[in-house]
């Protein structure tokens, strides 16, 4: 706290011009403390050039409709970017408000804020044009009438994610694209009605989509998944985990269209093979993290051709991969992702791998994690000698519950030989 003759010389000694520029910098708490100062520093502290960018998710059990209200009319609008991320209190009512006074909004982020309903997107429609980046996931009461809306009334909208709003269907899709047709971000995780159909839709219209995420879109299949490749050319991250109907035609036309793919997850797809994946390796050269947890039909062939095509790869999950063997794993501790690149890697139940492993995978000197949960052939002495070669990795392993003999009273006791190592 100041005094009255330190503020009046600090007023004096810096311009208000300097004062706002300054606490443009400040975050949402410390704002507020500035604003309880002083008058002068309450009015400068609150002017609304200094809230343009907002994120309350710290604040998330106490915002209620009237908080987003007010905070809308101090803003009007100077407000470019606010995040309500969990706030579970906040409806309609104040989101209509919102829109009204904060016009120029070009972030917002409503996931997990329940309340909302198709009357909210509605209301962003009717007066935020220039809305840009919409998060709605878990708002489960979404349905095609909010991407109606939005098609009719946010022309720019590029990164929309829906994911959870289980009530969307193809008809949303279509409506959304035809009035958005620059979007570049799409995230549809869990939205268990779409159907090949929908991803039609995309690929005929979003030709500039870098991200689209599937995950558990269960009736997705091959045929939807190849016009968004041959549609979407700068795709660069996708994911299908869960997509279990797709093949390795998915990763033949990713090979052949999209060449700065950089991302994928395909955790979950036990169709996809070798074949799929050496047709992929080939192709794109830019690969940097894939997910292929539970791809229950690859071998080292598939390591093979990462190591020699993808010099960009830093994560790599190969979970439950059970036909991975040590020899795959020296193709990648010697490929040209390994010394400056590979950062994680997960081998957790991949029963074939041994100490000879870590051996391989010594020379990665960027590698941060790894994870060895239940790979029964590795030891505490195998890990140790890693460490002393990269000794700020984070092992993770867990090793079996092993039962010793009967004591003498017959009693048999179980205990762990190791849990996690850090």
């Amino acid at each position: 706290m100041f005094s009255n003759n330190d503020e009046a010389v600090i007023n004096k000694k810096l311009p208000k011009e300097l004062l706002l520029r300054i606490f443009s910098f400040l975050d949402v708490v410390t704002l507020c403390r500035c604003a309880q100062v002083s008058r002068a520093w309450n009015v400068l502290a609150l002017d609304g050039s200094n809230w343009q960018r907002i994120d309350l998710f710290d604040f998330q059990r106490d915002i209620e409709g009237r908080v987003v209200e007010n905070i809308s009319k101090r803003c009007g609008g100077f407000l470019r970017k606010l995040s309500l991320r969990g706030c579970l209190g906040v409806g309609d009512n104040a989101l209509r408000t919102f829109a009204q006074n904060c016009r120029n909004i070009e972030v917002l982020n409503l996931n997990g804020c329940t309340k909302i309903t198709d009357a909210t997107c509605t209301s962003l429609s009717k007066f935020c044009s220039k809305l840009r980046h919409l998060d709605l996931a878990s708002c489960t009461s979404i349905t095609n009438l909010s991407l109606k809306a939005l098609s009719e009334g946010c022309p720019l909208l590029e990164q929309l994610n829906i994911s959870w709003c289980d009530q969307v269907t193809k008809d949303g899709i279509q409506a959304l694209v035809r009035g958005c047709g620059g979007l570049k971000a799409l995230f549809l995780k869990g939205c268990t009605q779409l159907e090949d159909e929908a991803l039609k839709y995309i690929g005929a219209h979003c030709p500039e989509l870098v991200t689209l995420n599937l995950q558990t879109c269960l009736q997705i299949t091959d045929d939807g998944l190849i016009t968004i490749c041959r549609g979407c050319h700068k795709l660069q991250s996708l994911c299908a985990s869960g997509c279990c109907n797709i093949t390795d035609a998915i990763l033949n036309a990713l090979g052949q269209n999209c060449p700065r793919l950089r991302i994928l997850e395909v955790a979950r797809c036990s169709q996809l093979t070798d074949v799929g994946f050496t047709t992929l390796a080939r192709n794109c050269h830019e690969l940097e993290k894939m997910d292929l947890e539970e791809c229950v039909q690859i071998t080292d062939s598939t390591l093979i051709q990462l190591s020699i095509h993808c010099p960009r790869l830093q994560v790599l999950s190969l979970s439950h991969c059970e036909l991975i063997t040590d020899d795959g794993i020296r193709h990648l501790g010697n490929g040209a992702c390994a010394h400056d690149r590979l950062e994680v890697i997960e081998l957790d139940n991949c029963p074939l791998i041994t100490d000879a492993s870590l051996e391989h995978l010594k020379s990665c000197h960027s590698l941060e994690r790894i994870e060895l949960y239940d790979c029964q052939q590795i030891t505490r002495a195998g890990i140790k000698r890693l460490r002393t070669h990269l000794p700020n990795i984070k092992v993770h392993a867990y090793f079996a519950p092993v039962t010793p003999p009967p004591s003498v009273g017959g009693s048999r006791q179980r205990f762990c030989r190791c849990c996690i190592i850090l």
